[in-house]
């Protein structure tokens, strides 16, 4: 088979895009794919919208993934029914091979209420993933069931991240974020994370030739009420995949394409390959996740602060907002400070001159900024769509 990561756009599918993702958007495509694969409604959220499961393949390695556990986390969603396009490829060979090697059960969406409202949480505004223990909500027991039914060797658990983490100490954001979460308080490296610590160095080795330098680790701190922690817990070997800021991709067009690709190596390796457990030196390697990146910085404004002129900066980070049902970001001051430590995904230098933002408006934190008028010149701040 081809490389994937050459062939995607064969496999993209293009009815969906964006950050807004909910039901609707993929009922269409849950039709179209129950002529391959198996759908079923296996529960429903709290405003009773069906939460549906896809079953591919026959083989005997089972791999469980959820996506939309966070209703506002829509790019891994965009990425499965890339990865079902490949998969659904009857045509190719590889493509059979492999499906009576490895048996995937997916949960595209498993937090449907969230997902329409655009929002982290569920309609009882309860995080699903500090729910893992209680199962206080319907979601979360329905994600229970379903591992307790379909019993996985694998679990995938997919999310989206916020533009503020780096890929270690430098200036290079976490386009993409992995982990295999501790399963006790001592973080133990056991078995169990051993093998999800394989995966992920075959995806972080996939990703360094597009990517270099922009694969991170998300932190590891345990917490059995998260629902990855408590699989780990459970020793099934667990991943977690975060989808991250790539250079002006707040679509998550970019990423979109790279999370498919980090899906495909994943199950090909789980299919093909034997996970031994050994490469916890290669995954150490990885950097970490740290918080040190802003949407737009504007370094050296000159600032009257208490009577006292300062020369800082302003770190501004966007707010994303559902409107008429499309997101928009909406840029907003949230740090005035020597951020001479922390990175702008885009950054102006005002050259130690003052700045406009608007008639009547102060320059504070928590102010929202359209726009700068730096040196007589215009500057808007908000993000162009492509």
């Amino acid at each position: 088979m081809v490389h994937l990561l050459h062939s995607y756009q064969h496999y993209y599918e293009s009815s969906i895009y964006g950050r807004y993702i909910n039901s609707d958007h993929i009922k269409g495509l849950l039709k179209r794919h129950s002529n391959h694969f198996d759908v079923s409604v296996i529960g429903s959220s709290v405003l009773g919208e069906d939460i549906q499961f896809i079953k591919v393949g026959n083989g005997r390695l089972r791999i469980l993934m959820w996506s939309q556990m966070h209703g506002n986390e829509s790019t891994t969603t965009k990425a499965l029914f890339d990865l079902l396009n490949v998969l659904s490829d009857n045509q190719d060979v590889f493509v059979e091979d492999l499906l009576n090697k490895i048996t995937i059960g997916i949960i595209p969406m498993l937090n449907p209420d969230g997902s329409r409202a655009y929002t982290r949480l569920n309609a009882n505004h309860v995080d699903l993933n500090r729910d893992a223990q209680d199962l206080t909500q319907p979601e979360s027991r329905v994600l229970r069931s379903c591992f307790n039914s379909f019993k996985p060797d694998y679990c995938f658990n997919l999310h989206g991240q916020r533009t503020i983490f780096s890929a270690g100490i430098r200036n290079k954001p976490a386009t993409v974020s992995f982990l295999s979460p501790a399963q006790d308080k001592e973080r133990s490296v056991t078995v169990t994370r051993r093998r999800a610590m394989d995966v992920i160095v075959k995806m972080n080795s996939t990703l360094q030739e597009v990517i270099p330098g922009q694969v991170g680790i998300y932190d590891d701190a345990f917490n059995i009420n998260c629902v990855g922690d408590t699989f780990q817990s459970m020793n099934v070997p667990t991943v977690l995949f975060e989808a991250g800021h790539y250079e002006n991709d707040y679509n998550r067009e970019v990423v979109r394409g790279l999370m498919f690709q980090s899906l495909w190596t994943s199950i090909v390796q789980l299919g093909f390959e034997a996970i031994p457990g050994n490469l916890e030196s290669a995954y150490s390697a990885i950097p970490k996740n740290e918080k040190l990146f802003y949407d737009i910085i504007i370094r050296n404004v000159k600032l009257e602060i208490a009577g006292n002129e300062k020369i800082l900066d302003l770190g501004i980070q966007y707010e994303e907002r559902l409107e008429q049902n499309q997101i928009v970001f909406v840029p907003r001051i949230i740090k005035i400070a020597d951020l001479s430590n922390f990175y702008g995904h885009r950054e102006l230098d005002a050259q130690q001159k003052t700045v406009e933002i608007g008639k009547f408006k102060a320059i504070k934190e928590g102010v929202e900024i359209d726009f700068v008028i730096l040196n007589n010149e215009k500057h808007s701040l908000n993000v162009e769509i492509k």
